[in-house]
């Protein structure tokens, strides 16, 4: 698959696209002369350039040339209730209008409020919160080595925790020549030799290839870390076997298990999904969906672990905070949605399941409507149900089984180009906004909706039909 050619499809839907969205072709070139590639979050930054947004409310938003576009991107996966719902931007205008909200630097009720409730809903003792999921998750490798006395940290190959040290090795899947080294490289350059070989990348989904890692490396590790459903490593459960198994291991070898619940935390239900396993991690991160649209995430876990960040333990781990840590407009977003989705959980979370359910089936009959083989992964196992996410695939041959990143970011299982480049640019076209071949449904958005996505994806195929 690595050998296919879409360059001239590419160069032809590159040039449509300039002629269908000119405003923001020449914002876009406005701001390459100010900003590094014209903006300031890579994956933003599709080529040939990004829409530019003018307003955003529930599943749509709309650019600078008025178009009225279809997004599945969602906030990064953080709108559970779409852009701008009202039942957060109505708090917010009304906190502002009386003087509350910029007040940063100080502490007020609202941070106990939403630590109460993140305890509440997911078992955990102590939080402290932050501004990002890549602090949240570098804090909980601190807390862990600190906690252990050890060095080495383990992940899943193809796990995205942030552009944080410790995250930044086993991200992207990697060729040579015609052979894979897989996930095992370092994504960054600048980081130091010493602390990326202080990173063991295992396999998600495979047992054994765990249990061998354990066992190999157990002694030594601090923690694993791991997205009990996986974000844009693929969009898929955990094995329950695979998530049992990395308990009873950390316990036998005395290792922290880290849920990183960035993505997870919030968008299956209200609270986290480890519950939904039957396990409760050591410590846990939350952003994206508990913050209802504002920047904000925690660290959550045992108190005997999170007391390392306190006063009575010498704060040993520097979990002091930011400027902006716990920033109140944040928290009252975040206590307006949390809330919200505790009081209105059964409706929420069954309508999100079975819209996500219906737009992976949507996708897949639209391309077999036009002769290409497509599968989704984001559907659910006995241990999560239902799941609102979905990434769509193009797999090399019919009927392979998609459980890892390995399987879906393998050029030679699957068509990576034509998921994350023509799919994408494609859409946009039709205007419809995905990332990594759909993103994530809110309850904002319709069947109409998900109507308009199936022919989207139709027409779609058929650019793509004479190229494959």
């Amino acid at each position: 698959m690595s050998s296919r050619k879409y360059a001239r499809l590419l160069s032809e839907m590159a040039d449509e696209y300039r002629q269908h969205s000119p405003r923001s072709a020449a914002l876009n070139q406005e701001a390459e002369n100010w900003l590094v590639d014209g903006g300031s979050h890579a994956l933003r930054l599709i080529e040939p350039f990004p829409p530019r947004i003018v307003d955003a409310k529930g599943a749509w938003i709309e650019d600078e040339d008025g178009h009225r576009i279809l997004d599945f991107w969602q906030g990064h996966y953080a709108n559970v209730l779409g852009h701008n719902p009202e039942v957060v931007t109505s708090a917010l205008a009304g906190a502002l209008d009386e003087r509350f909200g910029l007040q940063t630097g100080f502490t007020d009720r609202l941070q106990v409020e939403c630590a109460e409730i993140l305890c509440r809903q997911t078992g955990a003792e102590r939080v402290r919160f932050t501004t990002s999921g890549s602090l949240a998750t570098m804090y909980a490798t601190l807390l862990a080595r600190a906690f252990t006395g050890r060095d080495l940290v383990m992940k899943a190959g193809g796990g995205w925790h942030g552009a944080q040290p410790w995250g930044l090795k086993g991200v992207k899947f990697h060729t040579d020549s015609g052979e894979t080294d897989g996930f095992q490289r370092v994504e960054s350059v600048g980081l130091p030799r010493y602390l990326t070989r202080e990173v063991v990348v295992t396999r998600f989904n495979d047992v054994q290839a765990l249990c061998d890692h354990f066992r190999e490396h157990g002694n030594e590790l601090a923690c694993f870390i791991v997205e009990p459903f996986i974000g844009v490593g693929g969009f898929m459960p955990a094995l329950p076997e695979y998530l049992e198994t990395a308990r009873e291991l950390s316990h036998e070898y005395g290792v922290l298990l880290i849920f990183d619940e960035v993505i997870d935390g919030f968008r299956f239900r209200a609270g986290d999904v480890g519950q939904m396993y039957g396990i409760q991690p050591d410590l846990a991160t939350f952003g994206k969906a508990m913050g209802g649209g504002m920047p904000v995430s925690a660290v959550a876990g045992r108190a005997e672990v999170m007391d390392l960040v306190g006063r009575e333990k010498g704060r040993q781990v520097k979990f002091s905070g930011g400027t902006y840590s716990a920033h109140p407009a944040s928290l009252l977003a975040a206590k307006t949605s949390m809330t919200y989705l505790v009081e209105h959980e059964e409706e929420v979370y069954a309508r999100l399941a079975q819209l996500g359910e219906k737009t992976r089936r949507t996708i897949e009959a639209a391309f077999a409507d036009e002769g290409i083989y497509a599968r989704c992964t984001g559907y659910g196992n006995e241990a999560v149900p239902g799941s609102s996410l979905a990434m769509t695939h193009f797999p090399c041959e019919d009927g392979c089984e998609l459980r890892s990143p390995d399987d879906v970011y393998d050029p030679d299982v699957c068509d990576v180009i034509l998921r994350e480049q023509v799919m994408k640019l494609g859409l946009l076209l039709e205007d419809v906004h995905v990332i990594h071949g759909l993103g994530a449904l809110s309850v904002a958005h319709t069947e109409d909706d998900i109507a308009r996505l199936g022919e989207a994806c139709r027409r779609v195929a058929r650019r793509m039909k004479p190229h494959l």
